[in-house]
């Protein structure tokens, strides 16, 4: 995954988070929804990415807690 692949997947997830919050704060469920949908595909893109390079040796896989960050 290049780093413009890993920006839009950021980018998706980010974009994602705050429709979902756009959603909560106005009681429109269909936005809470779609902005869930889209946070957790730029989670996982970005997972499958970490998951990769690790597969190859190219960095130490750190566990992450619900939010994709690294934790510890």
């Amino acid at each position: 995954m290049s780093f413009i692949d890993k920006a839009k997947a950021k980018a998706e997830e980010l974009l994602g988070r705050a429709e979902e919050v756009y959603g909560e704060s106005h009681g429109d469920a269909a936005a809470q929804v779609a902005g869930e949908a889209h946070r957790l595909e730029g989670e996982v893109e970005l997972e499958e990415e970490r998951a990769e390079e690790a597969a190859h040796g190219h960095r130490e896989v750190r566990p992450t807690d619900e939010d994709g960050r690294t934790a510890g």
